[in-house]
């Protein structure tokens, strides 16, 4: 999460492209805060409510370093990297965490060189190798190396001390260093930044907003509480907003949607709750599939808030958990209260439910589901009416697809080759004969053919429904289109004509197959053999001469 951004909902908003890389999308409002830079020097003890106070009010300027360990640390690492090269073994290096300016478009040259510098120095020699480069640290410069120095956090806070000594930073510098050591981990560097801006009243929610995320990404959600139980002692007053931003770092890591709501119960009743913050909630319950703190959690939603077509992100959230949870009978009920309330969902919501319907093969309630969203105004995409066809022809309900079909134009959602295969193929399952042929014909008036396999299934099922000319017209279409490939149609079509005793007409069909190269399979031959062996002598000299120009095909 970009730590400019304040309030919202879990997994909504866009991440500002100027800022901290590798952030994901946030539920917040973005705004812009104005931080001027100072430099105090703070401790480095473990956050606690405690400890978290202001810095001594003498202290005017801060140097941002990292403790001894940090750095014996990272010699130890690059000690065994030494080695390890030394010793002719490849040592296999982890990609990169952060964006690098390896892949950056459009950087200037001189934000360049800083972050090769940055990259690449021993971290003792980085203040000497910018100094030499007589690079003016602008600040736009200072921010763009600094958005591509995350991963290497001990070069960047060696940068942003020498740049600072050039000018001022900006808010947006100073912003992008907090960020910076809390996407690292480095949370003892980042509080010294915090407490050299509170000694200045420089602090905004904003800067709270990254702490939040970051220590939420680290897992340490304990002390995202504690940050926001201290935020008051820093000058910036605990609103809504700021729980809203906790509220959202925390359901965005994996099943913790229940920490969430331990923090929510506890402040609920000094902060009251708005839409955004039931939405968050719901949203993590969705994410985890926890049914039954969804219903909670809306129930709770309703009474304290009410119902409003603006939070129609909330009801998103409760109703795909309750469909994903195979609860789709509440989801019905309450889609009937939502109408009721001129609530109801939008096409998404209805088109990720009749997906999840399909799948769990459910079409009594997709079918509800469908009368609502028509009933309610909602007019279904092509994507929609191809579930809900799908979904009604496997379970063999073809006149309720047929009765999609006729409403699709209608509404603008236009029949396509998948709408035309699933009902045909639904026909020849359930040998409807007659509806087969004429169906064939609509299909080919409106240019969409049947698929390969549905031609030869459709051939096989008229041979034996007692309709060898639809049959024949069939076989005929595809080999004047060249449908492609055809050969199990052209073997369906010669064993329907041995099944009926039609040798006339099996003897010029497969021969004019030999001639067109059309594979004809050994099972049929010997088919076509006992079809004409039945016959008499002159049947069986009408076979031979057939089985060796068949042979005579593959030499």
């Amino acid at each position: 999460m970009q730590f400019i951004q304040c309030c919202g909902r879990l997994n909504r908003g866009y991440p500002d492209p100027g800022l901290s890389p590798n952030c994901r999308p946030s539920p917040v409002r973005l705004f812009f805060c104005q931080i001027r830079p100072t430099h105090p020097s703070a401790s480095r003890r473990r956050l606690t409510r405690s400890n978290l106070r202001p810095p001594p009010e003498n202290l005017n300027f801060v140097v941002l370093q990292f403790s001894n360990e940090t750095l014996k640390g990272k010699e130890e690492r690059k000690k065994t990297q030494m080695a390890a090269e030394n010793s002719g073994h490849l040592l296999q290096v982890p990609p990169p965490r952060f964006p690098t300016h390896h892949t950056a478009a459009d950087l200037p040259p001189q934000a360049r060189i800083l972050c090769e510098i940055l990259s690449t120095a021993p971290v003792h020699e980085v203040e000497a190798r910018l100094a030499s480069t007589q690079i003016q640290p602008e600040p736009e410069i200072v921010q763009q190396v600094l958005k591509l120095s995350y991963n290497t956090p001990s070069a960047a806070a060696k940068f942003f001390r020498w740049a600072g000594m050039a000018q001022k930073h900006t808010a947006y510098s100073w912003n992008l260093m907090v960020d910076l050591l809390g996407k690292n981990k480095l949370f003892e560097p980042m509080w010294d930044a915090i407490r050299s801006m509170k000694q200045e009243a420089l602090l905004s929610l904003t800067t709270f907003v990254s702490i939040f995320e970051n220590y939420c990404i680290a897992g340490r959600f304990d002390e995202a509480v504690m940050t926001f139980d201290v935020m008051e002692r820093y000058g910036i007053p605990p609103d809504i907003i700021a729980v809203n931003s906790l509220l959202s770092a925390m359901c965005r890591e994996d099943n913790h949607t229940a920490k969430a709501l331990a923090f929510f119960e506890r402040i609920k009743a000094n902060i009251p709750p708005d839409a955004d913050s039931f939405a968050i909630l719901l949203e993590g319950w969705e994410k985890e599939g926890n049914v039954a703190n969804a219903k909670h959690t809306f129930g709770e939603m309703v009474i304290r808030v009410g119902w409003s077509p603006q939070y129609m992100f909330a009801y998103d959230a409760f109703l795909n958990t309750l469909v994903r949870g195979s609860q789709g009978d509440e989801a019905i009920k309450f889609l009937q209260v939502m109408k009721g309330k001129n609530c109801l969902p939008g096409l998404r919501f209805f088109s990720n439910a009749l997906d999840i319907f399909a799948k769990q093969n459910d079409s009594a309630y997709a079918i509800m589901l469908w009368d609502i969203m028509v009933g309610g105004g909602l007019v279904p995409t092509l994507t929609m009416y191809n579930i809900m066809i799908g979904l009604l022809t496997s379970t063999n309900d073809v006149d309720n697809a047929f009765r999609l079909l006729d409403d699709m134009v209608f509404h603008g959602a236009f029949p396509d080759s998948l709408t035309y295969n699933m009902i045909f193929e639904c026909l020849i399952k359930n040998k409807k004969v007659h509806e087969v042929g004429k169906f064939f014909i609509e299909m080919v008036k409106n240019e969409w053919p049947p698929t390969p396999a549905n031609f030869t299934a459709a051939i096989k099922m008229l041979f034996d429904g007692d309709d060898p000319e639809m049959a024949i017209e069939i076989w005929k279409y595809m080999a004047k289109n060249n449908i492609s490939p055809r050969d199990d149609g052209a073997n369906a079509v010669l064993l329907g004509f041995c099944n009926l005793g039609r040798l006339t007409d099996l003897r010029r069909f497969i021969e004019k197959m030999i001639d067109e190269r059309i594979i004809i399979y050994e099972s049929t031959m010997t088919k076509v053999k006992n079809a004409f062996y039945k016959e008499g002598r002159s049947a069986r000299d009408i076979y031979d001469h057939i089985s060796r120009k068949w042979k005579s095909s593959y030499l």
